[in-house]
Formats: C-alpha cells, structure tokens, sequence
C-alpha cells in the first residue's frame, strides 16, 4: 500500500504554532548551530510562554514575519523576514531552514517566495540574508533562487573567527 504524497502548505505563522514552531526551532539549532543567533540549550531554557509571545508577533504586522512549511503534522520548514533598520527598503531574511529529509524538494524557493510577497507587499523592494562562509550548499542554494554575492563579509555575531557574506536580490 502506497501512500498519497503528503500537501506542504507554506504560510504564516499563527498563534496556535507555538508549541509546533519551538520543535522546529530546536531541530534548525541542533541541525545548523552556525546558521543561527542561539543555541539549542539557549531556546530549550526559555519558558513557553515567552516563546508563545514571541510567535504571536510575528504572526502579524509588517515589521517582522515568519513563515513555516506546514505538512499538517510536525513543521518541516521555515523562514523569517524583518524591515532593515538603516534602509527602508530592505527585508533581511533570517532563520532560513528545510529540515533534512525534504531539501530539494522545492520548499526552500516556496518560504522565500512567502518572504518576498510580505516584503513587497510591506513596500520593500529587496531583500538581504547572510550566510557564513563556507557554508558552500547554503550558498548555491541561495543563488539558484537568485540571490547575488555583494562582495560584504561581516564578523558572525556570535563566533569571532567566522565571517558571513551577504546576498540580495529583488523581493
């Protein structure tokens, strides 16, 4: 017996994600440990609560968003989008993740379209996301959704001895 493929839906954080969001935020840190501002024991330690407060902001709004890949069971994918701070225009791309087992599958192109369309909708035309150096499948991933090296390192804000490189591209 063969199963029907299972539907991803990509949308918005709701408020009723929390307790499903903060799974997927201790798979992308313990899958990704450079790739993100925190870590595993950091997010485990905070109360639900706060995390459940923290969804429900981003959930609506047009400073910051989050969107996640919902299969309908355990979230399979994520990410967020903020209005830079020093240019109006900007949206900077954070905590972009697709859990293992369905990389290549498309979602990756499907969260960042989900970015996109609220940036622009929000009135910013661009968007801008740092990936370490060296993280070379990040990197080629990113650029086959089109996003261009700037020639910008910038120190990682957590590990001295990495750099990141930013990549923009249209929203």
């Amino acid at each position: 017996m063969t199963s029907a493929p299972t539907t991803t839906i990509v949308r918005r954080v709701r408020p009723t994600d929390a307790a499903r969001m903060r799974a997927l935020r201790l798979e992308m840190l313990a899958d990704s440990p450079l790739a993100f501002l925190e870590t595993v024991a950091e997010a485990a330690a905070r109360p639900h609560a706060e995390f459940a407060a923290r969804i429900a902001g981003v959930s609506r709004g047009d400073h910051t968003a989050q969107f996640v890949a919902d299969p309908g069971g355990r979230l399979v994918g994520h990410a967020g989008g903020t209005a830079a701070p020093d240019e109006p225009g900007l949206t900077l791309v954070y905590a972009v993740y697709v859990t293992p087992a369905r990389r290549g599958s498309g979602l990756l192109a499907a969260l960042v379209d989900e970015v996109s369309a609220w940036s622009r909708a929000c009135g910013r035309p661009e968007l801008m996301m740092e990936v370490v150096v060296g993280n070379d499948r990040a990197y080629r991933a990113y650029q086959k959704l089109g996003f261009v090296d700037t020639g910008v390192r910038v120190p990682h804000p957590r590990i001295p001895r990495l750099y990141e490189l930013q990549m923009r591209r249209p929203a």
